[in-house]
């Protein structure tokens, strides 16, 4: 009898970063794959898990009214305690940072299922710094029966809260196994806008900008200031075309259309599907980016980035040479994208410092260990990093 592990997504990134894992699990002699769909985001997992061939094997039903952290709880806890009721479950794999991570880990620590945290480690050290997503996952670290941390430096964080060394696999990133894999089929664009972009930046030799904003703390005046340095590195590079999968919350997206919109090497889109995605970030000169997956990413292409933050929780990025913080103030970023694009840098690749794309084989080796299960892989599997080996 095959044991069941819940891998649980309710946002993109977070299907994203399961995927991987799900398909090592497939034809698993001993461990059952299903993932559980929290409602989150509706229709958003469902495009990042097609990417990968996959879909949801269970949806939760949490409709909304409000749109409230409070109310999201709320309807998550008991859909998620029936569901794990009804099944049993071996493990809970979690993931990231979310109101549904926190919801299904909650849930499960309730009734004594073990829980899995994956990308687990990531600190700002400031509870509104990201807001809610730091608190997030301190909370579920202190209920966690395993720590998938993605980095060394994810792994030291949990020891420096005296969290057991025993608990802690350092894996690497799933991200990066999601985006090689994706990479490596190279799928012609679906998006009409990024066909055309593709055309026009073939038949004028230009460059691409890729900008991606959606953090909660950078709505509004942050947000204005963003967009304005958007508008003058466009203006001030007559080469640079720049494409802006806008957020779908209304008030984020009428302010980039308001300050973007019209502006002849600008385009603004819906959200990509992952290969479209993955096929504009190959072919950038330059990311500003205040999403964490994307500093995730870049690097396996040598692409530069720009953080639009005033502190990560993914400094090895920073360390290692392939990102820079720049905040949303105006004037760094425009000093900033201009030594980038003046310089035309572009970083070596292959050195991706948050894995090696053998993360999910690293995670299933230690799910079968919580589970219970013989493995024949050693506790750590280290992996090369910049920073160094673990």
């Amino acid at each position: 009898m095959r044991k069941e592990v819940l891998l649980v997504a309710g946002t993109r990134p977070e299907a994203l970063k399961i995927a991987p894992v799900a398909i090592a699990l497939k034809g698993h002699p001993g461990l059952r794959p299903t993932i559980v769909h929290s409602g989150q985001h509706a229709g958003m997992v469902e495009q990042a898990l097609r990417a990968f061939d996959l879909e949801p094997d269970v949806r939760l039903n949490v409709p909304r009214v409000t749109g409230t952290q409070a109310e999201l709880v709320s309807r998550l806890l008991p859909e998620f305690d029936a569901l794990l009721e009804e099944c049993d479950p071996a493990v809970t794999l979690v993931q990231g940072d979310t109101t549904t991570t926190l919801a299904a880990a909650l849930a499960s620590f309730w009734r004594g299922i073990p829980v899995a945290h994956l990308e687990a480690g990531l600190r700002t050290g400031d509870l509104y710094g990201p807001f809610p997503e730091e608190g997030n996952r301190q909370m579920i670290s202190r209920i966690t029966s395993l720590h998938l941390a993605p980095t060394d430096d994810a792994a030291n964080a949990l020891n420096a809260e005296s969290l057991p060394d025993s608990h802690i696999v350092v894996t690497g990133n799933t991200v990066v196994d999601a985006v090689q894999r994706v990479a490596a089929l190279d799928l012609p664009a679906s998006s009409p806008d990024v066909v055309a972009l593709e055309r026009s930046l073939d038949a004028t030799g230009g460059r691409l900008m890729l900008v991606t904003v959606h953090r909660r703390e950078s709505w509004g005046r942050p947000l204005m200031r963003v967009l304005n340095a958007v508008r003058a590195i466009a203006d001030r590079h007559p080469d640079l075309h720049v494409l802006i999968p806008a957020h779908p919350n209304p008030g984020v997206r009428e302010q980039v259309v308001s300050l973007l919109g019209g502006h002849e090497r600008v385009v603004i889109t819906d959200p990509l599907d992952y290969p479209d995605l993955v096929r504009v970030l190959r072919r950038s000169a330059l990311v500003l980016t205040d999403s964490g997956g994307i500093q995730e990413e870049a690097p396996s292409f040598g692409v530069p980035v720009l953080v639009l933050r005033e502190t990560t929780e993914r400094m090895l990025a920073v360390d290692a040479g392939c990102a820079w913080l720049v905040g949303t103030d105006t004037t760094r970023i425009l000093a900033e994208a201009g030594w980038v694009l003046g310089s035309r840098l572009r970083l070596p690749l292959g050195r991706n410092p948050f894995g090696d794309g053998r993360a999910a084989v690293r995670v299933c080796s230690a799910l079968e260990r919580l589970a219970g299960l013989p493995t024949a892989l050693p506790r750590r599997e280290p992996f090369a990093t910049l920073a160094g080996v673990r």
